[in-house]
């Protein structure tokens, strides 16, 4: 059993598997700081100055008794919230990876619709037919 792991995880394509996650899980952590850090705060400056990680509804009142002028203040006094600006933000970064992905995809598509419409070059014929064609030429030639 321990040998079938090992055949298993050497195979290129469980290695390949393996940096793709692990690049994927980077690229992820800038497409989140890309949307948090960059996108939002002008975003939200436009839109009158709101920080959009503070938006949210207070279902139950933590103690003290809200209102609670941050979200991180609510979570400190245990209110239960349904927290809209950080769907936001994760929509947002969704959908840039989403369409990093699909640009991805088409790359790759695009590209493997290129080479398979080059047309391949015909193969050299064996060499008996080489010979045989060779010495039916020079039949004809007699």
């Amino acid at each position: 059993m321990l040998k079938e792991f090992r055949d298993f995880a050497l195979k290129g394509n469980v290695l390949d598997m393996a940096v793709g996650i692990i690049i994927g899980g980077a690229f992820g952590t800038i497409v989140s700081s890309l949307v948090k850090d960059v996108i939002m705060p002008p975003i939200g400056l436009l839109l009158g100055g709101i920080d959009f990680s503070n938006i949210f509804f207070t279902l139950k009142a933590g103690d003290p008794i809200g209102p609670y002028a941050t979200l991180e203040a609510a979570r400190a006094a245990g209110a239960v919230s349904i927290n809209i600006g950080l769907f936001i933000n994760a929509l947002i970064s969704f959908l840039i990876v989403a369409w990093a992905v699909f640009m991805l995809v088409k790359g790759f598509n695009a590209a493997k619709k290129k080479e398979a419409a080059a047309p391949a070059a015909p193969p050299e014929p064996p060499r008996q037919e080489v010979l045989l064609a060779e010495i039916r030429d020079l039949l004809k030639a007699k």
